[in-house]
């Protein structure tokens, strides 16, 4: 399915003048923020092979993606940030506090205060997990400042080296796309051992007690 929307989207740029390429690759970078399916890491990758083609200048590409990524990142911040307060305020009655006891979304702010920084500066490499970790972000409050400009470092890094792919590869872009369909499930596999280990751990010294 993914696929499939990369080939329909790649023949669709095919119609665009440069201007037109431009835009279209800065929405995408701020939709995959906001929208985990929109495939925009193997897009962005064939962005760079359109720059080795001179089609796009590279500079110009990486710099609105990296923006606009940034802005999704954001974005996602501001609606949790929104979600956080409600939650606070109405403890008892905030539809997400019947899946979750408020003790655990406690614990995951305090969490978030000690190690969200880090978390944020790496989240471009944290594959499907994006949104979820710019929601947490502002659910939990964290430093605007610090958090924009971990975000911006995280995208920076992350397009450069996707960016840098396309450009290496030209003609055999769409692999690279496969690669990081392996690489993000290598992620989701070792983020739920970690959280899995974490969970042992907690309830064994629960017992303990």
């Amino acid at each position: 399915m993914a696929d499939q929307i990369v080939q329909t989207i790649v023949d669709w740029i095919s119609f665009f003048p440069p201007l037109g390429i431009y835009l279209i690759f800065t929405i995408i970078a701020y939709l995959e923020n906001v929208l985990p399916p929109v495939p925009g890491d193997v897009l962005l990758a064939f962005s760079g092979y359109l720059a080795a083609d001179g089609l796009l200048s590279l500079p110009l590409i990486w710099i609105l993606t990296v923006i606009a990524s940034v802005l999704g990142f954001m974005n996602m911040y501001w609606i949790g940030s929104k979600i956080g307060v409600q939650i606070d305020d109405k403890k008892g009655e905030h539809i997400l506090l019947r899946f979750i006891n408020y003790r655990h979304f406690r614990k995951g702010k305090i969490w978030m205060y000690k190690y969200g920084q880090w978390v944020i500066f790496g989240n471009r490499f944290l594959a499907g997990t994006r949104s979820v970790i710019s929601l947490t972000a502002g659910m939990s409050h964290l430093n605007i400042s610090y958090t924009i400009v971990n975000s911006l470092i995280s995208s920076a890094l992350w397009n450069a080296t996707l960016l840098a792919m396309g450009w290496i590869v030209r003609d055999n872009w769409i692999v690279i796309g496969e690669y990081l369909s392996a690489y993000g499930k290598v992620i989701l596999v070792c983020i739920g051992v970690v959280l899995f280990g974490r969970f042992l751990w907690a309830r064994s010294r629960v017992t303990a007690e």
